[in-house]
């Protein structure tokens, strides 16, 4: 039992870094190599200075409801993971972890959601008058689909995980 409730707490973390990077890095939709676009900014990159220069993305309604998915899903798993150490110290004996669980699902959903109106909506999250077809997905929305599954299976196993001492 103490070697599960370790890995449950390591892929916690994990996944919630995961989410982190996901949320924050610059690389949800790839142009070409020196053109990136990410939740907050769209980024070019300098060939004379070497640097990255960023500007704010356009908003769209799209847009902004995968920004508060993606940051939903950082909160959901953030509070069931100081839910979920709070519980195991102020639980008694036989008790079930069913608020981290439900926590950690709601990041699960969240987080799909999010993924999914971004892969639907692409076109209108990008306002880009390119061919799709010449870009293509980043690394962060990589993680982000990633985090779907380690989410709802550390939900899950919260759920059925009891407190033995």
């Amino acid at each position: 039992m103490v070697f599960l409730l370790v890995s449950l707490t390591v892929l916690h973390l994990v996944t919630l870094a995961m989410l982190l990077i996901a949320t924050l890095e610059k690389s949800w939709w790839i142009w070409a190599d020196s053109e990136i676009t990410d939740l907050w900014y769209n980024c070019f990159h300098d060939n004379a200075t070497q640097t990255w220069l960023c500007a704010a993305t356009n908003d769209s309604d799209w847009l902004q409801s995968v920004q508060a998915l993606m940051v939903l899903s950082v909160v959901f798993s953030s509070i069931s993971f100081l839910v979920f150490l709070g519980q195991l110290f102020t639980m008694s004996r036989g008790g079930l972890f069913y608020f981290t669980g439900l926590c950690q699902a709601f990041a699960g959903f969240t987080d799909f959601a999010a993924c999914l109106i971004f892969t639907f909506h692409r076109k209108e999250i990008l306002h880009d008058s390119r061919d799709l077809s010449k870009g293509r997905f980043g690394y962060c929305f990589i993680l982000a689909w990633l985090c779907v599954p380690l989410l709802l299976i550390s939900g899950v196993l919260y759920v059925h995980l009891r407190k033995k001492q």
